[in-house]
C-alpha cells in the first residue's frame, strides 16, 4: 500500500449536520465521480464522490487525525 492515498478531501453527503468532507484514495476520486462507485475514507466511511471542497471547508476530524499520523 502507498502512503499517496490521501490527495483532496472528498465528502459525504449526509441529510443531518455540517457537510464534512473526507479523505480517500487519490486514484479513486475520479472512478467514483464518473462511476458512482464507493470509496473508504480513511476514517471507514464509504460514500460516493459528489462534490469537491472549496478552501475553508470543514473535514472529518478522524481523517485529518490519521492523515497527520502518517505524515509523520
Amino acid at each position: 500500500m502507498s502512503t499517496e492515498v490521501l490527495e483532496r478531501p472528498e465528502v459525504k453527503d449526509a441529510g443531518t449536520g455540517p457537510e464534512l468532507f473526507h479523505y480517500v484514495r487519490k486514484d479513486k476520486i475520479a472512478e467514483s465521480a464518473v462511476m458512482g462507485t464507493f470509496v473508504v475514507a480513511l476514517c471507514g466511511e464509504t460514500f460516493p464522490v459528489t462534490k469537491a471542497p472549496k478552501p475553508g471547508s470543514p473535514v472529518c476530524p478522524r481523517c485529518k487525525e490519521i492523515y497527520d499520523s502518517l505524515a509523520d
